[in-house]
């Protein structure tokens, strides 16, 4: 038996390593490994409870949108009121926005340097600008590298490259997935500018705000959100959709690999005031069932989680009390669970979900995609089903804003505002585009006595729990192929098509390796 370390897990959001047994070229045991405390919900204890808005949304910097947006609809239940109409269509804006720059980037910058082989650019005779700059670039890395054994295919941003032929063979499909890499940073520029126009800025957003956002609709503003649309829809139709389903067509053993099918989602995009109806609707899927969403369920279980704080509790009387030397603890993630079942939350969960519950639009387009690939709904369920997945939401996205553009009202009021209560209780559930985000909030005094966050890495990159059934994650990895434990690509390409978002600053010190030597003077 070999043991398998990757730690960290690079090309993801924060610092997560996984540790896989391998027997007979197969994984007979996973462990996921949060190695960082960072301790948000011990820093908003005692303040105003409007500070968490703001101060959660830098717990990351890649989907700061939906930390404010579960924040906000978490004080809006603590204040007891509701978004108005343009408050409530306005932050499905800002929101559909950071999907399509987050989704993007996950595919082209983070996952799919896990079957491009970014050294075909070595071979490219096109005359594009662009590509002749990686071009040049690339010789020169490979001309002024000292050490013999570190090639191109080590160098940042593309590393780790494996010493593996197990990447896309055909030269052309490889020359347009880098030029569409280059051309997705622009999309994500893009996005952010439409997140902008009606958060007020971007990454972290100062116009989420209890009741609704500060910015009021403008026909200028709109226009000019609209206009952003329109290029980014293009990319995403063009290039994006096309672009995963040629990743699926030269790794299609990848449709049975990763699979996982306990399902989770708060609801995607509410199309009214009582969040009752959704362009992606909330619930359950264990055991192939659906089932209607009931968060009395949730609880979050810390046997094998590096906290003192009790097991089981709900959210709302949740503790984070770090215990580092814990006997038995492998992990900073606690491990939550929905009717104490482990569950994946995320597009797979959203697309899947929303497809049990016959809604057409998402029918449509993953009949498409199963179509093409002569597949049934089980093939879904897997590491490419989580790629096809988010490219899936970008398209109904894209079209369903422009529809919200047309029912906002130009120069009404985007908020309703409000009075901080002395004790109040509330629960903000909000879809980030890694799955399922939910905020809860006790205030006491006016101030925050309790603040608790369960992010959907919590969910998905989760430990054991106090029974030993394993999280989603680790269940995935389960069974899979490592033809080379050397090079085990086939663990990074499962544990990267979740999206993993640990945090958003990561520091690592290579062991017994001198960086650098500094004389302070």
């Amino acid at each position: 038996m070999a043991k398998v370390y990757l730690d960290p897990i690079t090309r993801i959001e924060g610092h997560l390593s996984i540790e896989v047994d391998v027997q007979g070229g197969r994984v007979v045991d996973a462990k996921s490994k949060g190695d960082m405390f960072r301790g948000w919900e011990k820093i908003l204890k005692g303040r105003n409870p409007v500070d968490a808005n703001q101060i959660t949304q830098r717990i990351c910097g890649v989907c700061p949108v939906s930390h404010g947006l579960a924040s906000s609809r978490c004080l809006d239940a603590a204040f007891k009121i509701r978004p108005n109409d343009n408050g409530r269509i306005l932050r499905n804006l800002v929101l559909g926005a950071n999907f399509l720059q987050s989704h993007i980037l996950h595919f082209y910058h983070l996952a799919a340097l896990d079957f491009v082989d970014i050294t075909a650019i070595l071979n490219y005779t096109g005359g594009d600008d662009k590509l002749e700059g990686v071009k040049a670039w690339a010789k020169n890395e490979l001309d002024t590298k000292k050490d013999p054994k570190i090639r191109l295919t080590a160098v940042s941003p593309f590393l780790p490259r494996y010493d593996s032929d197990q990447y896309i063979k055909d030269t052309d499909l490889n020359i347009a997935a880098i030029s569409h890499y280059l051309e997705a940073l622009d999309m994500r520029m893009v996005a952010h500018e439409m997140v902008a126009l009606f958060g007020g800025r971007a990454p972290h957003l100062i116009g989420l705000v209890p009741g609704g956002v500060t910015q009021v609709p403008t026909r200028d503003k709109i226009r000019q959100f609209r206009r952003r649309i329109k290029v980014v829809e293009k990319f995403v139709n063009d290039k994006y959709l096309p672009d995963v389903l040629a990743v699926a067509d030269a790794f299609r053993p990848y449709f049975r690999l990763g699979t996982f099918r306990n399902m989770l989602s708060y609801g995607l995009f509410e199309l009214n005031n009582e969040y009752t109806q959704f362009m992606m609707p909330s619930g359950s899927l264990i055991n192939g069932t659906v089932e209607a969403l009931d968060t009395n369920n949730i609880k979050e279980q810390v046997r094998y989680a590096r906290y003192s704080s009790g097991s089981n509790l709900h959210p709302l009387q949740g503790q984070t009390e770090p215990q580092p030397g814990k006997g038995g603890a492998y992990t900073w993630l606690k491990a939550p669970r929905y009717k104490d079942q482990p569950m994946e939350v995320g597009p797979l969960a959203r697309v899947a979900i929303s497809y049990l519950s016959n809604v057409e639009p998402v029918k449509r387009e993953v009949d498409a995609v199963l179509g093409r690939f002569n597949a049934d709904i089980n093939a879904v369920f897997s590491t490419l089903g989580r790629h096809a997945a988010r490219a899936i939401e970008c398209k109904l996205i894209c079209n369903d804003m422009k529809d919200w553009l047309d029912q906002l009202e130009v120069g009404g009021s985007p908020r309703t505002f409000y009075e901080i209560p002395d004790r109040g209780e509330g629960e903000g559930l909000a879809e980030a585009p890694r799955g399922a985000l939910g905020h809860w909030i006790v205030v006491e005094d006016k101030k925050i006595a309790n603040y608790q966050c369960v992010v959907p890495t919590t969910w998905f990159c989760g430990p054991t729990d106090d029974r030993g059934v394993k999280g989603p994650v680790e269940q995935a990895l389960m069974g899979a192929p490592v033809a080379d434990v050397e090079n085990p690509i086939e663990v990074a390409r499962i544990v990267r098509s979740f999206d993993p978002c640990i945090a958003c600053a990561v520091h690592v010190v290579e062991g017994d390796r001198d960086i650098a030597s500094f004389r302070i003077v």
